[in-house]
């Protein structure tokens, strides 16, 4: 392809696609490991907690716990490839980037499972 080529195509949608500047790429490409590398650190904690971690004085509860890191591995690597898809559309339709809520949730989530662990601990250091 010649540098005066023209690069677009036309989607099923009829909006016609343009290749973005090879940066942009890149840049959407990054973030999305980066959501990739979040839900395999979750996913190693949530294997930790059930194979490391000693019995809580509540039975069940090392499982719940790396049942919830578990569902937000999962919820994150799949966000990110979701995102990863409408950033990628958006950028070669020259549309605005599209606002996601998927940082709010796995926030919500990590802070939720912040303050069940902080139960656990406060209930372990009271029973013994």
């Amino acid at each position: 392809m010649g540098d005066n080529e023209d690069t677009r195509s036309e989607p099923p949608d009829g909006t016609p696609d343009v290749e973005p500047d090879y940066r942009l790429t890149l840049t959407n490409e990054r973030t999305f490991l980066a959501w990739q590398r979040t839900a395999l650190g979750l996913l190693a904690a949530a294997v930790a907690v059930v194979q490391l971690v000693p019995e809580l004085s509540i039975a069940g509860a090392r499982h719940v716990l790396g049942g919830v890191l578990a569902l937000l591995a999962i919820l994150t690597a799949g966000m990110g490839i979701l995102r990863w898809e409408q950033v990628d559309r958006a950028m070669r339709r020259d549309l605005p980037l599209p606002r996601h809520p998927t940082p709010i949730y796995l926030g919500v989530g990590l802070v939720v499972l912040g303050l069940l662990t902080l139960g656990l601990v406060a209930v372990k250091a009271v029973t013994g």
